[in-house]
């Protein structure tokens, strides 16, 4: 089996033209012509999950944050993230990354939330009216984020520790009264405090996302809409292991798995 087989797929179920202007996602090292049996998963490809990929001989990697994000003049030993690029180019290893366009694909990170959540009648906060599933109704529009309705409307403190199980943490950051009743959810993965505005358009109550600087804080405050806020790496990571047993269900010669290294940088006293 080819790589150009993985990213034909993948490219299906994530189109790239549901990525932000801003993102860099696709292809970024190597060959769609070179085979593929190994095939490694994760958030953010660090040197101790490209160190992995090496010792477990995959060929590619599909990484949820993209390497080569800005523009770059050389690569060198003489940084970290060039000893890492030059070591997976020697070793023959593409990576590929589908970023926004997975936040936002209708079946894509946003819309697992919404699902493990258990909303209903959900839609994106920011629809592409052009970008519709094959034979799905206009509230099933691709776009970023999604919103919808709690089964039952529920205390922001309930919402808090469903939130907590649904995602394995054991504790989150939040802003809000903890005992105001919500029952729309808005939800923006990774950080995407800016889509609080949208939520509140929306009327949604509350907006689940991974990270939020001090001054969104006091923006949604201002707004009248709560946020829940996990980590970034909470939000996102578990969409990846989610792709590595989708992609080895789809191809089945192909051996797919989630980073074992990987870990959230962040740490809680």
């Amino acid at each position: 089996m080819l790589i150009r087989e993985v990213l034909n797929y993948l490219r299906e179920f994530a189109p790239l033209e549901l990525a932000e202007d801003w993102d860099n996602v696709g292809l970024l090292i190597g060959s769609e012509a070179q085979p593929v049996e190994n095939l490694l998963t994760c958030l953010t490809l660090t040197p101790n999950v490209a160190a992995e990929a090496i010792e477990k001989r995959a060929q590619l990697i599909v990484t949820h944050h993209p390497v080569l994000f800005r523009a770059v003049q050389r690569i060198t030993d003489q940084t970290s993230e060039g000893r890492m690029l030059l070591d997976l180019i020697r070793a023959g290893i593409a990576v590929y990354s589908p970023h926004t366009s997975y936040d936002s694909a209708h079946h894509g990170i946003n819309r697992q939330l919404a699902q493990s959540l258990g909303l209903r009648n959900v839609q994106p906060l920011r629809p592409k009216a052009s970008a519709l599933a094959d034979g799905a109704p206009p509230t099933a529009a691709m776009g970023a984020g999604r919103f919808g309705d709690l089964a039952r409307a529920t205390s922001l403190g309930d919402l808090l520790e469903l939130v907590k199980g649904m995602l394995g943490v054991l504790a989150t950051q939040y802003v809000g009264d903890i005992d105001r009743e919500v029952c729309r959810v808005g939800v923006a993965c990774g950080a995407a405090a800016e889509f609080m505005r949208d939520a509140a358009r929306e009327g949604c109550d509350v907006l689940l996302t991974g990270e939020a600087r001090f001054h969104a804080c006091l923006e949604a405050q201002t707004l009248g809409i709560a946020l829940v806020i996990p980590g970034h790496y909470a939000t996102e990571r578990p969409a990846m292991v989610r792709l590595a047993a989708l992609l080895k269900t789809q191809f089945s010669d192909l051996n797919a798995w989630a980073s074992t290294v990987e870990t959230d940088p962040v740490r809680w006293a």
